[in-house]
C-alpha cells in the first residue's frame, strides 16, 4: 500500500514509518519541521510541507498515487494549549480539515488518525474502557475529539474509512536504536530520567507523592512506540470505505512515576536524584488503558511489557544520542 504519514518526521510517526518500510507498503513522510527531525526519515522519501497548504497536499496525493493516510500532524503540549488555544485550533482542528478536503480532491478515503487519552479528560473508571465518556479537560484533548468526530461526518457522508487510535503514554525507542524520543522542549518522564543520567540534568521533578496509589505517584500506561506501530499497522489493513474502529491502545498496566526512575536507575547506573515539587492542576491519579477491544480488533497484542523493557529501549537511544537527531 502507497502510504502518506503527515508528521511522519515526529516521534511516533517516524517509527511508524520505520515498520510500514519493514513491512513492505510505500511510505511517503509529510512534515513542516517544526517538531520533526530529518534525520529520523529517508531523505528520499521526505516531502517538507504544511498542512494548511492543502494544494501541496492534493499533488502529494496525486503524484505518488497514495492509498491510505496516517495523520501524526499535531501541537502536543498540553500547557501551551491552555495558554495559546487559537495556535491549537488553527494548527489541530483547521490543518486536520485541510488534510481531509486534500483527501477528497484526490480520491484518499482512508486514514488512521492518532488520537490520545486525552479525549478521556478525568475518567470516572480505571481501566478506561472506549466507553468511558470524552470529556476532556484541555485544548489539546478537545482538537482531538473534534478531528474524531469529523472523522465520523467525512466516514458517513464521504464513504472515509478511518481508525481513531486514542493511545496512552507512548515511549521507548526503536529496537535497533536508529531512532527514538527528541523533543524540544522535552516534557516526557522517561527522557527527562534519562537526561539526568546522561549529566544533562541535575534532578528530575516528580509532581506529587501524595496521590492514592501505592508509592504516592501518579500512575501512567506507558506503551513502546513500536507496539502503536504494530497496531497502526493493523489498523490501516482492515481500513475498508465507511469503516470506523476507535480503539484504546495500552498495555493495560500502569507504573509509577517512582517506579520509572526506579527502572531508569537499575538501568543505568546513575542515582538519578529525584525532587517531589507540587502536584500539576488536571493530573489524574492514574491514567491505565482497557485496551482488550483493540487485542481483539486488531489482533494485537504490546510485545514491550512492564517498564523495564521499554526504558531499556529509550536508554539505548539515548545514549548513544545524547543530543537527539542533531538537527
Amino acid at each position: 500500500m502507497k502510504v502518506l504519514l503527515t508528521g511522519g518526521a515526529g516521534y511516533v510517526g517516524s517509527h511508524c514509518a520505520k515498520l510500514l518500510r519493514e513491512s513492505g507498503h510505500d511510505v511517503w513522510v509529510y512534515d513542516n519541521l517544526v517538531f520533526g527531525h530529518r534525520g529520523a526519515v529517508p531523505r528520499e522519501r521526505f516531502i517538507e510541507g504544511d498542512l494548511l497548504d492543502g494544494a501541496k497536499l492534493t499533488a502529494a496525493f496525486r503524484d505518488h498515487r497514495i492509498d491510505a493516510v496516517m495523520h501524526f500532524a499535531a501541537f502536543a503540549y498540553v500547557g501551551e494549549s491552555v495558554t495559546d488555544p487559537a495556535k491549537y485550533y488553527h494548527n489541530n482542528v483547521v490543518g486536520t480539515l485541510s488534510l481531509l478536503e486534500a483527501m477528497r480532491a484526490a480520491d484518499v478515503k482512508k486514514i488512521v488518525f492518532s488520537s490520545t487519552c486525552a479525549t478521556y479528560g478525568v475518567p470516572e473508571k480505571v481501566p478506561i474502557t472506549e466507553a468511558e465518556k470524552q470529556q476532556p479537560i484541555n485544548p489539546y484533548g478537545f482538537t482531538k475529539l473534534v478531528i474524531e468526530h469529523a472523522l465520523a461526518d467525512y466516514a458517513h457522508a464521504y464513504g472515509f474509512g478511518y481508525a481513531a487510535l486514542r493511545y496512552f503514554n507512548a515511549s521507548g525507542a526503536a529496537e535497533d536504536g536508529s531512532i527514538g524520543e527528541d523533543h524540544d522542549p522535552e516534557t516526557h518522564l522517561i527522557p527527562l530520567v534519562l537526561q539526568v543520567a546522561l549529566g544533562q540534568r541535575t534532578e528530575v521533578l516528580v509532581f506529587g507523592d501524595d496521590y492514592p496509589t501505592p508509592d504516592g505517584t501518579c500512575i501512567r500506561d506507558y506503551i513502546h512506540v513500536d507496539d502503536l506501530g504494530r497496531a497502526h499497522i493493523a489498523a490501516l489493513e482492515q481500513l475498508t470505505p465507511g469503516s470506523e474502529l476507535k480503539l484504546n491502545l495500552g498495555t493495560g498496566a500502569g507504573a509509577t512515576v517512582q517506579e520509572v526512575i526506579e527502572a531508569a536507575r537499575r538501568l543505568t547506573g546513575h542515582s538519578i536524584p529525584a525532587r517531589v515539587v507540587e502536584r500539576r492542576p488536571g493530573d489524574p491519579p492514574a491514567l491505565v488503558a482497557d485496551a482488550s477491544l483493540a487485542r481483539k480488533v486488531l489482533n494485537w497484542k504490546p510485545k514491550y511489557v512492564g517498564i523495564e523493557p521499554i526504558v531499556a529501549s529509550a536508554w539505548k537511544w539515548h545514549k548513544a544520542h545524547p543530543q537527539g537527531f542533531g538537527d
